[in-house]
């Protein structure tokens, strides 16, 4: 008895939407697009987030990474044509570093050199990397063919190199590299292997600035050139050049970053502290260095992250406010044309609980339609987002479930007060209604 009341109920809504087909659909609009806002904007906001912290857990949750920062300094006029600075992380830091923390597993001192690399009659920007072999153990770089630098490069000082895949299509095209040489500032580096890691400033698309600068690949750089730490050593000078205010100043750097891989992620932070502490004592207290903590930033991100989502969704969530106000005013109308309908059900023995599901059940029909409406509709949006404007997006199943929630609350909202309205009309004067 009760499924046929429903049935009945529900038949008898949709024949009522069904005689104002343009006004019904002009309504369900406005909660189409509230419920298709909701889902493309969190589902944009989810996709610049995760590509965020992807790219942060790709600097590994247990690594310290020690950088190199030139220090404000006040250069006093001595008459002198030069000046010789010296500053940022040394290779003492790093042994002091290995031989002072016992929590630390993997050191890793970097150098970066910004350089040309030729071949034949092409010709890239790259950035030369010094490392040594186990820099595989902090870095998401994984070799895919060829070989990474061994323990032999390392000690005979030997003229190899790993390459990533950009300079393999900018020098080799189609060419298969392995064995052939490049060249560098007028040495000869035969390539030993091709490594596949995509560039860590594919990182957010504006999704928050929790990417420091200096973490980010050079953008004039084509891509990575990795050689033995000793061979930059005795390749590539020390000092880089630079003028200011007519006079020649001589920077001298010895390594760029210290990758640190600490046992455990309950570690991090109290390593953090350590190798601060020695540092600012080997440094004399010169700020000339920076840790960064990808396991603060991952943290940071995540955070960022849900206030990110809380205020695209309270946003696009005015709109189904907007909508269900719109819903709100039609039904008020339609209550006051229906008003010698409601009489006559009313004397015909309806009670005001049947007028009060009719109007109501048709408020949700609007309301649920236009969900269902607008989660095809905003399923798709991220797509052409992500293929025209190359952003990351991420459609959750929490969102759809939200969004189709929204909607019909809705509904039940603000389809009440015309529902009681009509429910309390006075059959008498709903009869006298023209």
């Amino acid at each position: 008895m009760r499924w046929f009341t429903i049935k009945r109920t529900l038949k008898l809504g949709i024949k009522s939407l069904w005689l104002h087909r343009l006004r019904s659909a002009l309504t369900t609009l406005g909660i189409v697009f509230g419920v298709c806002s909701v889902i493309a904007m969190l589902a944009i906001g989810e996709g610049a987030s995760q590509a965020t912290q992807e790219v942060i857990a790709r600097l590994g949750s247990t690594n310290l990474i020690i950088e190199t920062v030139e220090p404000p300094m006040e250069r006093a006029d001595t008459g002198e044509d030069q000046l010789i600075v010296a500053f940022g992380l040394t290779y003492k830091d790093a042994e002091s570093i290995r031989n002072t923390i016992p929590d630390v597993d993997v050191i890793v001192p970097i150098r970066e050199i910004n350089q040309e690399a030729l071949h034949l009659h092409r010709q890239a920007p790259v950035k030369v990397v010094g490392t040594i072999p186990w820099y595989t153990e902090v870095s998401p770089l994984h070799v895919i063919s060829g070989r990474f630098l061994s323990s032999i490069d390392f000690h005979m000082q030997r003229t190899v190199c790993v390459i990533d895949e950009q300079i393999v299509q900018e020098l080799f095209a189609f060419d298969n590299p392995i064995g052939k040489d490049i060249q560098v500032k007028g040495d000869f580096y035969r390539v030993v292997g091709v490594t596949g890691t995509p560039p860590l400033s594919q990182s957010a698309n504006g999704f928050g600035d929790v990417m420091p600068a200096e973490m980010t690949s050079d953008s004039s750089a084509t891509g990575n050139v990795y050689v033995p730490l000793s061979t930059a050593k005795s390749r590539f000078s020390e000092l880089n050049l630079s003028y200011s205010g007519g006079r020649e100043t001589r920077q001298k750097v010895e390594l760029q970053k210290i990758t640190v891989k600490v046992r455990s992620r309950e570690q991090v932070l109290p390593v953090r502290n350590i190798i601060d502490a020695l540092l600012a004592r080997l440094h004399d207290e010169e700020k000339d260095y920076r840790i960064i903590v990808p396991l603060e930033l991952l943290r940071e991100a995540k955070q960022t992250q849900r206030i990110f989502s809380i205020v695209l969704g309270s946003i696009a969530a005015i709109s189904l406010l907007v909508g269900g106000i719109g819903i709100m005013n039609i039904m008020l109308s339609t209550v006051s044309e229906r008003t010698r309908e409601i009489g006559i059900r009313r004397a015909l023995g309806a009670k005001k609980r049947d007028i009060i599901v009719q109007f109501l059940s048709e408020t949700l029909i609007l309301t649920l339609s236009g969900g269902l409406l607008g989660i095809i509709l905003g399923s798709s949006i991220p797509y052409f987002v992500t293929y025209f404007g190359h952003m990351p997006t991420v459609i959750t199943g929490s969102s759809l479930v939200l969004s189709f929630g929204i909607s019909a609350l809705v509904g039940v909202i603000f389809g009440l007060y015309p529902a009681y309205r009509a429910a309390n009309m006075d059959p008498i004067e709903s009869l006298r209604h023209e």
